[in-house]
């Protein structure tokens, strides 16, 4: 199993003057323990679950070019990008550079959005749920085509491009991997099937049945289940001391029962480094194999 870090949440004790160099110092620290991604959240408020929109927020694909200068093995990505923040021709430029940037290191993960409130703060266009997820089937066609090579237009329900050049292209081979995020049955696993190579689910009782729905998807689609990462959403709280590292360590165990390959989730007080230090030293070397 593989860990990432994510990091929600930018309000921490030195305040916005530090911010960089202390954001700096926690993805060096992480990038040096093992972590196998780092990765940001795609909101421009802070989302209820992590505090008030009011709370500091960076703006993810700068964040991650800043914290690409910042490593040198981790991959970056965004858990994940509302596929209505950006035109999906752009968007496809943004990973494009971020990946040429760390020579190889990006990914793109992506859903369908749902933070109404940040998009109608902004101006942003907060269509009904079908057409959001219509307009991510299409960002996932465009990027695709783009990586591809392909500068034929484009022509969607959403979006029309006349010539989707995209110059240079990505390192990664055939393309940067896609990690869709959300656990809808009908559609979002779907896409996942047809479209990805990882798909990022929340914790809850039905991980099992959410697992089945992807297969059964990838039977439909003729894609290989295995073929598809599995990642969850997990918190890291192996303690100040490192007092809880192998209770993580167990339920980390568990995802991988499982099917599970990749968690990806948040680490408490980050900017201390000591937890990121302690998972590094006991819970990264311990999970390797599972």
């Amino acid at each position: 199993m593989q860990l990432g870090l994510q990091i929600p949440d930018f309000t921490w004790p030195g305040g916005p003057s530090r911010l960089g160099a202390d954001l700096a110092a926690v993805a060096r620290t992480a990038d040096d323990a093992g972590f196998e991604f780092i990765s940001v959240m795609d909101h421009f408020f802070q989302i209820p679950v992590a505090g008030p929109a009011e709370h500091e927020m960076l703006e993810a694909y700068t964040t991650l070019g800043y914290l690409a200068a910042c490593t040198s093995r981790a991959k970056l990505i965004t858990l994940v990008t509302g596929a209505i923040y950006r035109h999906p021709g752009v968007l496809a430029k943004i990973v494009t550079t971020l990946d040429v940037l760390s020579g190889g290191r990006a990914w793109l993960g992506i859903g369908a959005a749902w933070n109404e409130e940040e998009s109608r703060g902004l101006g942003i266009p907060f269509p009904p749920v079908a057409e959001r997820f219509e307009r991510l089937e299409e960002t996932l066609q465009i990027c695709l085509q783009m990586w591809s090579g392909d500068e034929s237009p484009y022509r969607g329900t959403h979006y029309e491009l006349d010539r989707p050049l995209n110059s240079p292209q990505a390192l990664s081979r055939p393309h940067p991997p896609i990690m869709i995020g959300g656990g809808g049955e009908r559609k979002t696993l779907r896409f996942v099937a047809r479209y990805a190579q990882a798909c990022n689910l929340f914790p809850g009782p039905d991980l099992a049945r959410k697992l089945d729905v992807l297969r059964a998807h990838c039977d439909a689609e003729g894609r290989v289940y295995e073929d598809i990462r599995k990642s969850c959403y997990f918190i890291f709280d192996v303690g100040s001391k490192g007092e809880k590292a192998n209770e993580v360590i167990d339920n980390l165990g568990k995802l991988a029962e499982l099917g599970f390959d990749i968690a990806i989730g948040a680490v408490a007080n980050v900017w201390e480094r000591t937890p990121l230090e302690v998972i590094g030293s006991q819970v990264i070397p311990a999970v390797a194999a599972l």
